[in-house]
């Protein structure tokens, strides 16, 4: 009988090699993902996830809510007292399973490419379903310089809303990104110095943005955003730093600690040092929504085909790709083959249908040990030799996300190309 719960499984640590080759061949080249979820403890779910509603606090209220899905991830999440494995994605075969850290550790270049293996040792992004009822506070991630300070690395992102997981926009679907035009460096230091007398001000400096299923953002570190209540796909570097600039949300403390558990602890009291770690160009600039805003693309038409393939994040940050994603939809009925340039994490948001071996149903609820087959990882050799979809329902779409590594698709357009 096929194991449909986690806790069914055997967990592998060691010498997992024959595991994923024989994984690989069965499926054709895939790696099939068990949901990976993650609370945050200061944050309140959005119940967009599909997630059991009665699994919300399955770690224990004391370790907060379950609003974040975290997909093809060799990143640990940044938790006080979370498990040892939380943020990690597990690859389910027959009856075990094993980290795709590990199968990415076993077999190098064969699972991200020759490129990514040569330069990073590993898998260097992961993406997320981030799904929370309200705003949460504003903030950043550091960049590499100040990350590396605390033995860290830094943290680009990118945001895209599925029309799928967004029927309701909950309580503030605006986001707020950056700060105002002509804003000082003085007037951010006097709202860490409110920081305790109650609500800091620092939205009274920034600009808020209506969010829209279907659009995105890329956002680089050191750029202050108070994301908004939207359920968002984000693609984004492996790392899971940050810090909170704001001191009040909806009514709730975010604590000191929470603006600055990155930064060096003799730092923590200083300031002018907190402030500069903002990207300040990035923050104040006037035209904050051209440089960053996001629309789908097509790759090409092929309407006629039955499928149409279209990124929907794209672009450079400080002159470099580092990650790329696209939305893939087929037609009722249709199958196609598609040839990418590198490894990918996809993530099935409606419909069913088959990839390559393997079966792709897009659930309706999920329970936390539940198994499921919307989550595949896709090795570097069978994204280059070609993957083929078929969606096997007679009269509903199949629709998947995936998103690439870093300078996998040079070909990629440029932020403002759905301006042209």
């Amino acid at each position: 009988m096929r194991a449909n719960n986690v806790k069914q499984l055997k967990t592998i640590t060691r010498n997992v090699r024959s595991q994923v080759e024989s994984a690989l061949e069965q499926s054709g080249g895939l790696l099939r993902l068990a949901p990976c979820w993650v609370p945050r403890s200061f944050l309140h779910p959005g119940k967009r996830l599909k997630l059991d509603p009665k699994d919300l606090y399955a770690l224990g209220l004391n370790r907060g809510g379950i609003d974040e899905r975290w997909f093809g991830s060799t990143t640990e999440a940044a938790n006080d007292n979370r498990l040892p494995d939380e943020g990690l994605s597990y690859c389910v075969f027959e009856d075990s399973r094993f980290t795709l850290r590990d199968a990415v550790r076993d077999m190098g270049a064969t699972i991200v490419g020759d490129k990514i293996w040569k330069k990073y040792r590993k898998w260097p992004v992961y993406s997320k379903f981030f799904d929370n009822m309200g705003p949460i506070p504003h903030h950043m991630h550091q960049s590499e310089k100040f990350a590396k300070m605390v033995g860290r690395e830094g943290k680009p992102e990118s945001y895209y809303f599925p029309v799928q997981h967004n029927r309701t926009g909950n309580n503030f679907p605006y986001t707020f990104f950056g700060l105002n035009p002509g804003t000082t460096k003085a007037q951010v230091r006097k709202c860490l110095e409110n920081w305790n007398k109650g609500d800091n001000g620092i939205l009274d400096i920034s600009q808020a943005y209506r969010l829209k299923p279907g659009s995105g953002w890329l956002v680089g570190p050191g750029i202050l955003h108070a994301p908004g209540s939207l359920c968002t796909y984000e693609p984004q570097w492996g790392s899971d730093v940050f810090g909170m600039y704001q001191s009040l949300v909806e009514g709730r403390e975010v604590p000191w600690s929470l603006l600055v558990k990155d930064m060096p602890v003799s730092k923590h009291k200083d300031l002018d040092f907190i402030v500069s770690e903002l990207d300040w160009e990035s923050n104040v600039d006037p035209k904050f929504k051209d440089n960053h805003y996001l629309e789908p693309v097509p790759v090409a038409d092929t309407s006629d085909a039955g499928y149409l393939d279209r990124w929907i994040v794209y672009g450079k940050i400080n002159g470099k790709q580092l990650f790329t994603a696209k939305e893939l939809t087929i037609d009722p009925g249709c199958r196609c083959t598609i040839k990418d340039k590198g490894a990918y994490s996809l993530i099935t948001v409606q419909g069913e249908g088959r990839m390559n071996r393997l079966r792709l149903s897009s659930p309706s609820m999920i329970g936390f040990y539940e198994l499921t087959e919307d989550e595949v990882f896709c090795s570097d050799v069978a994204a280059r030799v070609g993957v083929t979809f078929e969606n096997t329902s007679s009269c509903e779409p199949l629709v998947m996300l995936r998103y690439f590594g870093p300078e996998v698709n040079p070909d990629a357009p440029a932020v403002g190309a759905c301006r042209k």
